[in-house]
């Protein structure tokens, strides 16, 4: 056994499926089904002893029985042994198994539809007539497939499935493959549809969902035929969805040069979903939000998220469905990837959205925020038991993983990058990989040693600061000396073997002649790089492109040559962004005073950049939530906020115009959500947010008063000015509200109302049944995000009322209570609370979220040492604030 897959939980090697028959009879009205599962088994010399061992999980077992293929004696279980821990079952035969035989195992059980989201589950939803009615579905990834059927549960144990289901013949079915045939049963009653054969596939891809649904189809270039189905009157939500599939799957054809291997690929809404969606191959599932829009009221965020979250399932149809991971310590593989992909598909489907800069401030910001804290991880984080991989369905696997794909593809060039790619699909296809399989590809494409550049970036945890130790500028050129070291977000002191530790950084720059072609790799702790210049006024900006997970130290006098770049806009949006969050970091973790940082951000005054603006956003909204607990800072700081975002409302406007682009579209709804947090009871914003709320009232179709993109803030503005009745107003519209998207305004509201009792009653709501498992968290999230007072209702909340959240979403997954832990207890800014909160958590252990606990209290405590370094700045002078009017 390798030292890779030594301490790994597997099933012996020694027995394999290569063929899984499987015939499902839900039960909608009992919430059971009935399963009969048949499996070709291929055993080796190897094999020893009378058993043969599964993944089971919550099936209650009623015969198993072998033949050896091309025999009729039948061998019967004389014992069926379950365990629960392990979630295996242990078929016991009166004889050995054969060695070097081919086996057909047949197993008959029961198992229940289950409504945590996780492996064969139910989901209610409304029709057209206003009943609640049943459909069932799955949820495999990573370790459900044993919910439904008994299994090897391995992503490296793939097979061929034929799947069939018996349901009432009213109900729609469908699973991975095209209906193979439709019969209905004697009685009339019911009807069994069988599927064609799967391609050899992991048990965590099979699907399968019974309802009632209408749809929308096309077909793409290439010929596959793309549907989308969507609650019964509601097929034209599917539309754009349908639009952005058919145009990514031939996107990818050709990027990948293998064509897709499936006949068709569907895409339905499930109304009850824990995740965003799942990339089943053929048949991809998703929250209602992510795939189903309304074309009257849509929101521009709404589409794109729609967009994103459609070409990121897509990309897994090759990357993670025809090509997978071994084992679940490269799940980066998966998911680094379409994080990247996501982005390179909806860039070429709508260029106008700036993907690739809009990625600086989000799966770049998301990942960095969560890789500068001790308790991060590598993005190849070793796994032992395969339980332990849905503590890193995170930002680092997906984020980060994505942000390393970017930097691959800047360092080899597109061709390179695409053809070795391409090349791995082909050698790969059908089969397992590991990481290294994918770096000797892009080696061969490229010609460069990508394993050892590569390693430092995936094998250890954290990424580098890069500090300009030192410059000589000439009249037409700049002499720089840098230095790496490990980049942490609280700036705590490094041991001598952690100062040691290094990357091998590209070090890209620009100019105002654009991006330089010279790239120079920093292995080692300290480099020189010279840059030419064309004026003796030149400026340069390290990591040009922000293609590289790191962060960068200028030096004041780099940082002042490049204020004109900043304000006349030379400098590039996603440049401009990063130097501004680069800076916010560099502050929280004491290597950049405050004062420069705001008067950094003043030379942004003339920025109209939906880019730049989320990373000011971030900056202000950040701060904001630090000095909430320092009454006189906080008051300062709010005034200084309020005249930036005032500055850029008087821009932007609260009307749309013709000439309003997509990132104007975003810029608008992200200005009036800063006006809710800093200017909420400025007379001016709070009589316009009134004026369209009552005209939402009137009608809630009123789209023009009130787009979708500023629903949500406006909603908040309201609730901080008004009472008891508007509170009412708001949350009257969760139950009047057609779809998710809009509920979902209600839900990230509600808490912001300043009534302490409100607040709880909001809280109190969460978890009465009234709202889906699903999204129960966001009105937590709310009351947590609204103030100080907000933060402690929720935690008490949290503490009180723990037991029964936990029996709510016990065996769901633990992405949920995930979500809750950071809803109700996180924002806090001060070791005493880190430490109760550390503390409440070892008392009520929860070790599927024992990794999120320890990010969010060492969150904390990065925030509280950050508050003091604030405190202890000139920011807490009132001469300070007033000196930069």
């Amino acid at each position: 056994m390798s030292s890779k897959t030594a301490g790994r939980v597997l099933l012996p090697p020694t027995i394999n499926p290569t063929r899984y028959s499987l015939h499902f009879t839900p039960d909608l009205a009992n919430f059971t089904f009935s399963g009969v599962t048949t499996i070709e088994l291929s055993t080796t010399k190897d094999v020893t002893g009378n058993e043969i061992k599964m993944h089971a999980k919550e099936l209650c077992f009623a015969s198993a029985s072998f033949v050896v293929k091309g025999r009729s004696e039948k061998e019967e279980a004389v014992e069926i042994r379950v365990n629960m821990k392990e979630t295996t079952v242990i078929f016991i035969f009166a004889r050995e198994i054969p060695k070097e035989a081919t086996l057909v195992l047949t197993i008959e059980y029961q198992g229940f539809l289950n409504n945590q989201m996780a492996g064969f589950y139910r989901s209610s939803y409304t029709n057209i007539h206003g009943e609640t009615k049943i459909m069932a579905s799955t949820q495999f990834e990573s370790l459900d497939a044993r919910r439904a059927f008994p299994c090897w549960d391995e992503p490296a144990r793939k097979a061929i499935f034929s799947i069939s289901l018996t349901v009432p013949k009213h109900l729609d079915a469908f699973s991975n493959m095209p209906e193979l045939s439709n019969k209905t049963l004697p009685g009339g009653a019911t009807k069994t549809l069988v599927f064609l054969d799967t391609p050899i596939m992991s048990t965590y891809l099979v699907a399968f969902c019974v309802g009632e649904f209408d749809y929308v189809q096309n077909q793409t270039e290439h010929g596959v035929l793309v549907r989308v189905y969507t609650p019964p009157g509601k097929s034209e939500s599917g539309l754009f969805a349908l639009d952005c599939a058919t145009k990514s799957l031939d996107a990818y054809n050709d990027f990948f040069g293998i064509k897709y291997p499936l006949p068709k690929l569907d895409m339905v809404a499930i109304p009850e979903f824990a995740m965003g969606a799942m990339e089943n191959w053929g048949l991809v599932t998703y929250r209602e939000v992510d795939l189903l829009i309304d074309p009257k009221k849509a929101s521009s965020s709404q589409k794109q998220r729609v967009c994103t979250v459609v070409t990121h399932e897509l990309a897994h149809q090759w990357f993670g469905n025809l090509v997978t991971m071994t084992w679940w310590d490269d799940l980066w593989l998966n998911e680094g990837f379409a994080s990247w992909a996501e982005n390179w598909a909806a860039d070429v489907i709508f260029p106008q959205w700036s993907m690739w800069d809009q990625f600086t401030t989000g799966h770049l910001s998301s990942a960095m925020r969560l890789d500068a804290l001790r308790s991060s991880h590598p993005i190849q984080v070793p796994i032992h038991r395969a339980e332990e991989v849905e503590e890193v369905f995170d930002a680092i696997s997906y984020c980060k993983g994505g942000s390393v794909v970017k930097m691959i593809r800047a360092v080899l060039g597109m061709k390179a990058f695409q053809s070795g790619l391409g090349a791995y699909m082909k050698k790969h296809a059908y089969g397992n990989t590991e990481t290294y399989d994918l770096w000797k590809a892009w080696e061969e494409s490229s010609g460069l040693p990508v394993q050892e550049m590569m390693a430092s970036w995936t094998e250890q945890m954290g990424f580098p600061i890069v500090t300009v130790t030192d410059e000589k500028w000439e009249d037409d050129k700049v002499t720089l000396h840098l230095e790496q070291s490990w980049f942490l977000s609280d700036g705590s002191e490094l041991t001598d073997e952690e100062k040691e530790k290094k990357w091998c950084i590209p070090i890209i720059t620009c100019t105002s002649e654009g991006i330089q072609q010279d790239m120079t790799f920093m292995r080692e702790k300290t480099a020189t790089i010279t840059i030419p210049l064309n004026s003796k006024d030149g400026w340069v900006k390290l990591n040009a492109g922000q293609d590289v997970p790191m962060r960068v130290k200028l030096t004041s006098e780099m940082i002042h040559r490049l204020g004109a770049a900043i304000k006349s806009k030379a400098l590039p949006a996603s440049d401009r962004a990063a130097l501004l969050t680069d800076s916010y970091a560099l502050v929280k973790a004491g290597h950049m005073k405050p004062e420069a940082l705001i008067t950094l951000l003043s030379n942004y005054s003339v920025e109209d950049s939906y880019i730049v603006w989320s990373g000011i956003a971030d900056i202000l909204s950040g701060i904001d939530s630090l000095l909430e607990d320092d009454a006189s800072m906080s008051a300062n700081f709010k005034k200084f906020a309020k005249g930036i975002v005032i500055g850029l409302s008087s821009k932007i406007g609260w009307d749309a115009k013709d000439s309003d682009g997509h990132l104007t579209v975003l810029l608008r709804g992200m200005m009036i959500g800063l006006l809710s947090s800093f200017c909420y009871d400025d007379q001016g914003v709070s009589s316009e947010a009134s004026k369209r709320f009552a005209a939402f009232l009137a009608d809630p179709n009123d789209v023009i008063s009130l787009p979708s993109d500023m629903r949500a803030a406006v909603f908040k503005i309201v609730l901080k000015n008004g009472g008891v009745t508007e509170y009412e107003q708001v949350k009257a519209y969760f139950n009047k509200a057609t779809d998710n998207a809009e509920r979902k305004f209600v839900l990230g509201s509600l808490g912001h109302s300043e009534d302490p009792k409100l607040k709880q009653r909001t809280l109190d709501w969460s978890i009465s049944g009234d709202i889906k498992l699903q999204d129960f968290f966001y009105p937590m999230g709310s009351v947590r995000a609204s103030s100080t007072a907000g933060r402690n209702i929720s935690w008490s909340f949290l503490k009180a009322n723990f037991e029964k959240i936990k029996t709510m979403i016990g065996k769901a997954s633990p992405s949920l209570m995930d979500a809750v832990i950071v809803s109700c207890a996180g924002g806090f800014c001060s070791d005493e609370k880190a430490d109760e909160i550390e503390d409440f958590f070892k008392a009520n252990p929860l070790p599927s979220s024992a990794r999120k606990i320890q990010q969010t209290v060492e969150n904390m405590r990065a925030n509280a040492k950050f508050l003091m370094i604030l405190q202890a700045s000139e920011l807490s002078n009132s001469e300070f604030w007033t000196s930069l009017a």
